[in-house]
């Protein structure tokens, strides 16, 4: 009886941890962007310039990118900088990957710019701004891996073909939770798209 009390209690802090983790993950600070238009299985995104710190990797799909790249930005936002100064943690994480390399990127605060910014300590890590960009966009929930990020990749060019719209870049994985977030976990793949308004 015992243990089934203790399992029931244990079930009751883990359900408590993953509700205020999705809570806490609501409430950071996005990537900012306009949706133009709504689309079966997919929409269509105006993105205006953001600032990114970004890291190149010679590793060609997310198993090999993701822990290492996700370190080396993180040890930049928790004070590895000129300045030894913390920066919030927003969403997405942004991963673009070929067969020629991986680049990885943390959105900025809105509030920085490329000169309020502090300087990296790390020489791998590169502070940038994108420019303006219209994207066509696809979401799925769970974690996130090689075949889902190959499949839902295959969905989206396949309704852009359909539609006739045309491509313009490479794709891009966006993963929006903490990798101890089980509950309520969303990612996207979005693709750079010749739109106009």
């Amino acid at each position: 009886m015992k243990l089934l009390y203790l399992f029931i209690a244990l079930g009751f802090i883990f359900i408590v941890f993953q509700s205020f983790r999705t809570f806490s993950a609501a409430s950071i600070e996005t990537q900012k962007y306009r949706v133009v238009k709504l689309e079966e299985g997919f929409e269509i995104r105006f993105y205006p310039k953001a600032t990114f710190a970004t890291i190149r990797s010679s590793g060609a799909n997310y198993k090999q990118v993701a822990s290492s790249g996700f370190r080396r930005l993180a040890g930049y936002i928790f004070g590895g900088n000129d300045q030894n100064k913390s920066i919030a943690m927003t969403a997405p994480v942004r991963m673009e990957m070929s067969e020629k390399g991986s680049v990885m990127s943390f959105v900025m605060p809105e509030k920085y710019d490329m000169a309020s910014l502090p300087k990296p300590k790390d020489a791998t890590v590169e502070i940038k701004q994108s420019e303006e960009v219209y994207a066509a966009v696809i979401a799925f929930g769970g974690y996130a891996n090689d075949e889902k990020i190959a499949d839902y990749t295959n969905k989206l060019v396949a309704l852009l073909q359909k539609k006739n719209i045309k491509i313009i870049g490479g794709f891009n994985f966006l993963g929006y939770n903490a990798p101890f977030q089980f509950i309520g976990r969303k990612n996207e793949i979005s693709i750079p798209i010749e739109w106009k308004e």
